[in-house]
């Protein structure tokens, strides 16, 4: 009994203590100037704004696969969907480009859209032939749709194609364009879901994998959406922009009395701004997550994740219950994605990584604790700042370690390898992480 107490006691503790040990490293990285550490609030917080944006999409693959064991490989491709609102949405339109091939181009999708569901009908109602009539339907449909398609991308690219050559966007407000992104990606996640759900979990790790891949592709090679790899710069932000700041006089007086230049100063005050938007974004998508987790919902999907043939035996439709939480935690990685955007005011498809947008994720995931809201959002912060500062540590250490070796071709080559460092970090951590805690920091309770 007493054994009992002090390991609950421990377990209940242990969160805050983790939580704590992970905010005074921010405070070293903002305070202490030496080897290890910055010494610069503009860095701390830059890390702290990018790590909470990875405990958002943590979150959402923590739901998918801490709720309903769903194993999402196309985290990167659900990110880049939510990057594409602001793009969309909060940009302003680009002259001519609607009038070059806009109506053509909603023509043009409005008839895929069309094909599929009539694709859709035919195989429902048609007895005998089929799969003959669902081919020709298909065909037909994607024939009408390239000769609707390709002259309006063509035309919307040719127009002002040096700055612009983009279907531009409608200068909504970007706080618009999050929960757009959401949508976008939630509605890729009921494509994908309606094709991969139901069968054995290996095709849905196969169809994520693909569907990730040819979102990234698509963006990078349709010029019309958003300039391709020409990148888009015009995003606007839901904060000040620095030089703002340092022309207002009020600003440069309350710099003064930090006792700090206009310059970091306003830096500090943007990053503190973006920090507060995203604090709120993930307390909110935390509190929605924990009330649907303790609902009759939440013990639901818990049942189907432990056990898919008992809850189906006990009447559930296991495969809408993994089709909606597919949904959900696809939505919360679009929202996460529209807000890296926001906050890197660049949209660059070539950035878009799988190793880091999506095995690093995972990463978080399981060392935090698969299952648990608040291990997700602690494994997402901790494994950023040591993605970040290992890029620092690691060659520091490599020439620690090689300085009592002479000088030659070993020695050089591990000196030019300690940039792969973090690699092996994020490596060595998981794999301490799965032998001493193998639930995770926070495991589910």
């Amino acid at each position: 009994m007493s054994t009992n107490r002090q390991a609950a006691s421990a377990s209940i503790w242990r969160a805050p203590v983790l939580f704590a040990i992970l905010a005074a490293l921010f405070v070293l990285e903002g305070t202490v100037r030496n080897g290890m550490f910055s010494g610069s609030w503009n860095t701390s917080l830059a890390i702290l704004n990018m790590g909470l944006i990875s405990a958002i999409t943590a979150l959402g693959v923590n739901m998918q696969w801490g709720y309903a064991g769903l194993f999402n490989v196309g985290v990167v491709g659900f990110l880049a969907l939510g990057g594409l609102a602001p793009v969309l949405i909060s940009t302003q339109p680009v002259e001519g480009a609607w009038e070059a091939g806009g109506p053509r181009l909603l023509i043009a999708l409005a008839a895929a859209v069309g094909t599929l569901a009539l694709a859709a009908q035919v195989r429902k109602r048609l007895p005998k032939w089929r799969g003959l009539a669902v081919t020709a339907v298909l065909i037909g449909g994607f024939i009408i749709y390239r000769w609707l398609f390709d002259p309006a991308a063509t035309a919307i690219e040719a127009n002002n194609p040096a700055r612009h050559g983009n279907i531009g966007g409608l200068g909504l407000p970007v706080l618009l364009s999050w929960a757009v992104g959401g949508v976008f990606a939630a509605a890729a996640a009921w494509a994908v879901g309606k094709v991969a759900l139901g069968l054995r979990s290996d095709y849905l790790a196969i169809a994520t994998l693909g569907i990730g891949e040819i979102i990234v592709a698509v963006l990078k090679n349709e010029d019309w959406l958003a300039r391709g790899v020409k990148n888009v710069t015009t995003i606007p932000r839901p904060v000040p922009f620095e030089i703002q700041l340092q022309r207002n006089p009020e600003f440069l007086e309350l710099a003064n009395s930090w006792g700090m230049a206009a310059s970091t100063a306003s830096g500090i005050w943007v990053k503190l701004c973006y920090m507060l938007l995203f604090l709120v974004v993930l307390l909110s998508i935390i509190l929605l997550a924990e009330l649907a987790l303790k609902s009759p919902w939440g013990r639901m999907m818990r049942a189907i994740r432990d056990n898919e043939t008992a809850a189906e035996a006990m009447g559930k439709d296991v495969t809408a219950r993994h089709l909606q939480v597919f949904i959900l935690g696809s939505a919360v990685i679009g929202i996460a994605g529209a807000m890296m955007i926001t906050l890197d005011g660049l949209m660059a498809p070539v950035g878009y990584n799988p190793l880091r947008y999506t095995f690093l994720i995972w990463v978080m995931v399981i060392v935090g604790g698969s299952g648990n809201n608040w291990g997700a959002v602690l494994g997402a912060v901790l494994i950023w700042f040591l993605w970040i500062k290992a890029e620092i540590w690691g060659p520091e250490l490599i020439a620690l370690l090689t300085s009592p070796m002479p000088d030659g071709n070993l020695k050089a080559h591990l000196l030019a390898s300690a940039a792969h460092m973090r690699f092996i970090a994020m490596g060595l951590v998981l794999l301490l992480v799965l032998r001493f805690a193998p639930r995770g920091l926070v495991p589910e309770k």
